[in-house]
């Protein structure tokens, strides 16, 4: 389904002497199959959400291909992406004043719903539709009840691959813990797409069919979540480079 190959991405800086190539890619290639749940994991600064954001077209590699479904679709910028068939959601979520619930859904759908169907979207989330559908999308909502309304409008996009940067970033225990019930539900009824999640925790990896590391820019492991998640909870290098608290 998405196929990364060879990609590369830096960028240049000024320290002050003149510039440098700071290089935050190196040579990723990874395959991201139909009908997976996969977590990127690693160490603060190695490079996972930058490898989010290319995958979504925020930014463009400095060398390699992306493939969907077949389809060389690096050139293509963001909302070509988003036509093409990916969903990205932020580390926080942006907020729109003026915008209620139900118009967002609607744009995110990019059909025709009632308002029957957007709620059927925020009761999927685990919101009470009535208490949420007609509210602004603006300060008044909190960060966990952000981030649940912006996995209903990737739920109404039914994208062929959906991203989520950090999702838990931001959001209190309770939040969490219901953040955790969703993504359980949709791993259980994933169909025909993928879903690819960074995160440092526990509790999002134990739910994952594949976990990729990466590490100074570079895939540290990857493979099923019974040959790597055992690896990472076991070794002092493997706690420090996925942060992984033990904290349920």
């Amino acid at each position: 389904m998405l196929e990364l190959q060879n990609i590369s991405f830096g960028v240049t800086e000024d320290n002050g002497g003149g510039s440098v190539n700071k290089e935050i890619l190196n040579d990723i290639s990874l395959t991201v199959g139909d009908n997976r749940f996969v977590v990127i994991t690693g160490p603060n600064g190695g490079g996972k959400s930058t490898l989010a954001k290319i995958i979504a077209g925020i930014e463009k590699p400095t060398s390699g291909r992306i493939l969907l479904d077949g389809k060389d679709i690096t050139d293509l910028n963001v909302t070509e992406r988003a036509k093409a068939g990916i969903s990205f959601a932020f580390q926080q979520p942006v907020r729109f004043k003026g915008i209620q619930v139900l118009d967002l859904i609607r744009l995110a759908a990019g059909k025709k719903m009632t308002v029957a169907d957007a709620c059927q979207y925020l009761a999927e989330v685990g919101l009470c539709a009535k208490d949420y559908i007609n509210r602004e999308v603006n300060a008044s909502l909190s960060g966990g009840e952000l981030k649940r309304i912006e996995i209903a409008t990737v739920l109404a996009r039914s994208t062929r691959l959906s991203v989520f940067d950090e999702p838990e970033a931001g959001i209190d225990l309770w939040s969490f813990q219901n953040l955790i019930q969703v993504f359980e539900k949709m791993r259980a009824q994933i169909h025909d797409s993928s879903i690819m999640i960074i995160s440092h925790q526990e509790r999002i990896l134990e739910i994952a069919d594949e976990i990729v590391v990466l590490r100074d820019g570079r895939i540290d492991a990857s493979g099923p979540r019974e040959e790597i998640l055992p690896a990472l909870i076991g070794t002092p290098s493997a706690v420090e480079a996925c942060k992984i608290l033990k904290s349920k």
